[in-house]
């Protein structure tokens, strides 16, 4: 049986088209009509239902790991400076941070979208104060963090957050975007992504100063002059013209992803309705939209008669179907042994409990009955 994945690329044409006029124009370098475009479909994206129209700016990268390496480069974040960051996340939201070796400081999560915990926050913002140099929350799974509570946190200290919104383009809280609530924000097009431009991300402010300062900085920090001169450290960060052409494309379609994803997860919730020991990462109330990229769930064995997180895993493995356990804390995971962290370890049993399900926004009625066929073998329904 071919595989089912837990997250492939959705192509359309127009993708295709927009690569084929950069090779049509000899627009193949890391710049061209393309970046330009791709830059500004998101902008314009993000800034709808914002008060000033068009406040927001992106410079369009090579990772959403470039971009976050970046914003902390751009607030000054340095050796022996401290970072408060969501464990519960990819090691692509840490990584930046120990690249400019400043300290990590983990915060849990909160039980009701998962992401970072408001009250912990204020527990090490209590503890560290004027030492803290950044906050980064994430957007898990396309889930809003709590921002307003985030953000009065973090007003309270004066230290800026930045947004990992890798997974949550689409998404929104309080009829706001996702990516746009914090000093700067991260965004991701891997191939898994809601929309992928194969490899890429960007970062996005409402203050094009920073977007300015990203854009120089991740191409190599070249001066204005005749020859190649550099003053500082500059990256090679930039995203290609012929990479965003497939993120014009895919552009055109973001909505109609958003809408197949949170489909997906609607029909995984009407299937596991009626048994017991199954919950969903579900949206708290009306301020919350998840785009719903990956649908997750927390299994219970004590309800669920003994079947466990792996016990699901497995059986969907035996069936050439993928899924994914729940990210690993990051506190947990050897490279940060001994870090400290700041709450009641709610992150370690959702780890310890959750599956992420096959989500593809290309899914098909055939797919899903193969997914449905071998988890009612599993639960006997």
């Amino acid at each position: 049986m071919n595989k089912i994945w837990l997250s492939s690329p959705h192509l359309g044409t127009a993708e295709y088209d927009y690569v084929k006029e950069a090779f049509d124009t000899n627009w193949i370098s890391p710049l061209g009509p393309n970046v330009n475009g791709f830059e500004d479909d998101i902008s314009s994206f993000l800034g709808t239902g914002r008060k000033l129209s068009g406040d927001i700016k992106t410079a369009a990268l090579s990772s959403g790991t470039a971009a976050l390496h970046l914003a902390l480069i751009i607030l000054g974040v340095e050796a022996g400076d401290i970072v408060l960051v969501q464990s519960f996340t990819f090691c692509g939201t840490t990584n930046p941070v120990t690249y400019q070796g400043a300290k990590i400081v983990f915060i849990d999560s909160e039980p009701e979208t998962w992401n970072m915990c408001p009250d912990a926050l204020a527990q090490a913002l209590n503890k560290y104060k004027e030492k803290v140099k950044a906050i980064i929350p994430v957007h898990l799974y396309g889930m809003p963090s709590k921002m307003k509570e985030l953000q009065d946190v973090a007003d309270r200290y004066d230290v800026p957050i930045i947004e990992d919104a890798a997974e949550a383009l689409g998404s929104s809280y309080k009829n706001m975007a996702c990516g746009t609530f914090g000093e700067m924000s991260a965004l991701s097009f891997n191939g898994n992504k809601i929309i992928t431009t194969s490899g890429g991300g960007a970062l996005v402010s409402a203050k094009p100063e920073y977007i300015e300062k990203a854009r120089f900085l991740s191409t190599q920090a070249r001066d204005q002059a005749p020859h190649y001169q550099h003053s500082q450290i500059g990256y090679n960060y930039r995203m290609s013209n012929i990479v965003a052409g497939i993120g014009r494309g895919q552009m055109k379609v973001l909505n109609e992803r958003v809408a197949q994803r949170r489909a997906n997860n609607k029909r995984y919730r009407n299937f596991f309705n009626s048994i017991p020991g199954i919950s969903f990462q579900t949206e708290p109330n009306n301020d919350f939209f998840s785009n719903y990229w990956l649908t997750a769930i927390l299994i219970d064995p004590v309800l669920t008669g003994g079947i466990t997180r792996e016990t699901v895993r497995l059986a969907l493995n035996a069936d050439n179907i993928e899924s994914r356990p729940l990210w690993k804390p990051m506190h947990l995971q050897p490279i940060y042994e001994g870090s400290e962290f700041f709450g009641t370890r709610l992150c370690e049993r959702l780890f310890e409990n959750g599956l992420c399900l096959p989500s593809g926004s290309n899914l098909t009625d055939e797919e899903f009955d193969r997914i449905f066929s071998t988890l009612g073998k599993l639960f006997k329904v």
